[in-house]
């Protein structure tokens, strides 16, 4: 092999144990000698894996031993299996960890080592890289099947359900409802939307329904994929895979993907483009991972004004919050101060790493004058490598070092010294106390 490709065994050796890099000149050798596609030697599978993978290891409890990156690759390379078990032992961990925080008694102490099915979806969709092929073809397939407008995509949906599986599509009063948006009363053949459902709302709402009945087979084959899924995880699996199927049927992969990059990511302009939500755009724009024709690489995360984490995707290798406590600093919760305004950030982690983030509220359907101001505020973002890429970050200076909010995922784990926002001890490291002194908080001096 070393003959072939003019180069000394040694350095094949040194390719094989992933202790150096493959050149053009020697990538473009090898595909000719050996009459491979050269696109099939860089593919990086195991892209997602790596960065969870790190972002586990930064965690306090590892202390400062941290792996340096070949050893960390040489780790996926050589040994994938036990790197997969890690990480769920790590999931593990941090799942129970999380929860012993929110115990408010020992009597609660049971069950703690069970995922949450919040948990089981994110980690679905983190596996596949935010992206499902086979719900995208069958979501393409129904669009072929019937082409249409923005305008008229919700008459269109409902004749199908219509002409196809004998539902009508029935909007009644929301005390008609008992506060459900939805139901399939197939007993009935019907759908019922309540009226608290704004026309956006009510497109997704069918294009998800249309999932569940004509393409059951699809969502099975997905979650099978997952081991270990209790039948209320399963059941929470396949209600997301249908929500993504919906998306991708109102905003179809190719022309989506087109407009993004037209736009410049507008969120706004994508939005009023495709007859959607600013937050279904959001969620959308996590899954364009297909290869050949793949976006930015985004994360997404919904909260509430509580700070309760009640959505979250990701296909960047920002390490998303499970649960509440983000760092205050982020303006995912100064959005709540200002209803409808997208607001950018430059946020930077305790170990360094960069993101451009937008944050902007969603409103929720209003049931009563109890379910009044339920909005929940949305940040979408990305390394900042691909932020020039976006319209959002035009008016800044990216160069400059004074741009960076310097932010953490939690108080609990965040290693951040001298921070004026700190609500927490950090539990795997003690903060300097000297009576001489006041720190910016009563944690250090």
């Amino acid at each position: 092999m070393a003959q072939q490709l003019g180069i000394s065994p040694a350095y094949v050796n040194m390719l094989e144990h992933n202790q150096r890099s493959l050149s053009v000149a020697l990538l473009m050798s090898l595909s000719e000698t050996y009459g491979v596609d050269w696109r099939d030697l860089i593919k990086d599978e195991d892209s997602n894996l790596l960065a969870d993978l790190r972002n586990a290891l930064k965690d306090p409890v590892f202390e400062d031993e941290m792996p340096d990156l070949q050893e960390l690759r040489g780790a996926i390379d050589h040994a994938p299996r036990l790197v997969r078990q890690f990480l769920a032992l790590y999931r593990n961990h941090r799942g129970t960890f999380d929860r012993i925080l929110r115990l408010e008694s020992l009597a609660q102490v049971e069950d703690l080592s069970r995922a949450t099915p919040e948990a089981t979806v994110h980690d679905l969709f983190r596996e596949n890289s935010n992206y499902f092929a086979s719900i995208e073809a069958s979501a393409e397939s129904m669009r072929r099947k019937n082409p249409c407008t923005p305008d008229d995509i919700y008459g269109v949906l409902k004749q199908r359900l219509k002409d196809k599986h004998g539902l009508s599509v029935e909007i009644l009063a929301i005390e008609d409802m008992d506060e459900t948006l939805r139901r399939n009363d197939i007993e009935n053949a019907r759908i019922t939307l309540s009226e608290a459902l704004d026309h956006q709302n009510r497109v997704f709402q069918l294009a998800h329904v249309l999932c569940l009945l004509e393409f059951p087979e699809t969502l099975d084959a997905v979650t099978k994929s997952k081991a270990g899924l209790t039948e209320q995880s399963r059941t929470r699996c396949q209600v997301e895979l249908a929500n993504y199927f919906a998306a991708a049927l109102l905003m179809p992969y190719e022309s989506f993907h087109a407009a993004a990059e037209e736009t410049q990511y507008d969120v706004d302009r994508l939005s009023a483009r495709f007859g959607v939500s600013f937050e279904q755009v959001c969620h959308r724009l996590t899954t364009l991972q297909r290869e050949g024709a793949k976006g930015i690489p985004f994360f997404f995360l919904r909260v509430d004004k509580a700070g309760n984490v009640t959505k979250r995707f990701n296909a960047s290798s920002f390490n998303l919050a499970e649960h509440g406590g983000a760092c205050p600093v982020w303006n995912i919760h100064t959005a709540f101060r200002t209803p409808g305004v997208i607001l950018p950030q430059f946020v930077e982690l305790p170990e360094g790493e960069r993101y451009f983030t937008i944050s902007r509220t969603a409103d929720r359907p209003v049931f009563s004058k109890d379910t009044q101001d339920r909005r929940v505020a949305i940040t979408l973002g990305c390394e900042l490598r691909y932020a020039d890429r976006l319209a959002y970050t035009a008016p800044f200076n990216l160069s400059d070092a004074e741009l960076f909010s310097p932010i953490g995922i939690s108080c609990h784990i965040c290693a951040r010294k001298a921070c004026s926002q700190r609500a927490h001890q950090p539990l795997f490291m003690e903060l300097d106390i000297k009576a001489d002194r006041r720190g910016t908080t009563r944690y250090e001096s």
